[in-house]
């Protein structure tokens, strides 16, 4: 795709009417039969005059034949544009259900990322939250231990920022139930969009973020884990995008003790890919701010091919100008 000043866009990625290009044979054709007049009309003038033109005369006939040129670049440029190119055009979803999955163990309290992990999580999941498109159906789920669903997938966006101010950190981290969960209030709201009309399921995603691995229960591979729980969403045909938040260096201070709790990005990145989701990491809220971002555009907009034959057009039009006024000085310039 390219962007000329006045012309517009000309992107040349896909056609609506390929069928049109057969048009393509006009300007060949036109160009044909002047090489064959062009052809004749020196025999005849080589018969009557005898002697070649001077270097004047001669520059000038070549000079004739550039407005012809132009004329059929033009017939080639407008070929292009009723053949119907497009572009890719973002539109804003106004069906779809995002469930935000937030980490609210113990490992969240870890201040490797100031002030901590957890304020870090809440304050970039409420940009996130602001900067959805309006029709998006959001919804909050927290889990440590359990998983607690804070708000159902609504359009009132306001309801989840609200709901971020509250999150209190809790023993274990149990992701696969919290995505067992996330699945299941994303298939109720399904259910109620498809009376609306569209019985199609809405398209949905789950973004989970979270700082480590799942302890509940100790193997993600379980019924209720958080592998079995990814691939049961790839049936769904629910993807995961995944964000692990912290740095190596994270530690707690837990019952007098100091505990490790480094960012646990393997499984994080292995719920991603057993989903068919995304995985992103993020180690400041810089860094998370930007994950969120890759994520909204992703899942808020869904991309779909536009016209965009204008430019097309516009340079068909320039060209054919071009042509015109070139007609007008060499036809005076030429010898009569």
């Amino acid at each position: 795709m390219l962007t000329l000043p006045v012309i517009g866009v000309i992107t040349w990625t896909g056609f609506e009417h390929p069928w049109l290009f057969l048009f393509g044979v006009v300007p060949v054709a036109i160009l044909a039969a002047y090489v064959v007049a062009q052809r004749r009309r020196r025999r005849r003038v080589a018969r009557f005059v005898g002697t070649p033109p001077g270097p004047a005369v001669a520059n000038g006939l070549r000079w004739r034949h550039v407005p012809l040129a132009l004329t059929l670049v033009g017939l080639g440029v407008l070929t292009v544009a009723l053949a119907g190119p497009t572009r890719d055009v973002r539109i804003p979803r106004n069906r779809a259900v995002i469930m935000l999955v937030v980490d609210v163990s113990q490992s969240m309290r870890a201040t490797d990322v100031d002030p901590t992990r957890l304020a870090a999580a809440e304050q970039a999941a409420k940009q996130f939250a602001g900067g959805l498109t309006p029709g998006i159906n959001l919804g909050l789920i927290a889990f440590a231990g359990n998983a607690n669903l804070l708000v159902a997938p609504s359009p009132d966006h306001q309801a989840t920022i609200t709901a971020l101010d509250k999150l209190q950190t809790a023993d274990k981290t149990a992701t696969g139930e919290a995505i067992f969960t996330a699945l299941q209030s994303i298939a109720t709201v399904g259910a109620v969009l498809s009376t609306d009309g569209d019985t199609s399921p809405p398209p949905a995603r789950i973004v989970l973020l979270s700082d480590g691995d799942e302890n509940v229960p100790g193997d993600p591979s379980n019924p209720r884990g958080a592998y079995t729980a990814a691939r049961y969403a790839k049936d769904q045909g629910v993807p995961i995008s995944t964000i692990a938040f912290g740095t190596a260096g994270g530690y707690v201070d837990l019952n007098a003790e100091r505990l490790p709790v480094p960012v646990g990005k393997e499984t994080m990145t292995q719920i991603a890919q057993l989903s068919g989701g995304q995985t992103y990491s993020a180690t400041n809220v810089e860094q998370l701010n930007q994950s969120y971002e890759s994520v909204q555009r992703q899942i808020g907009f869904q991309v779909l091919p536009g016209p965009a034959s204008e430019g097309w057009v516009r340079l068909a039009v320039l060209i054919a100008t071009l042509a015109a006024v070139l007609a007008l000085v060499v036809n005076r310039r030429l010898p009569t």
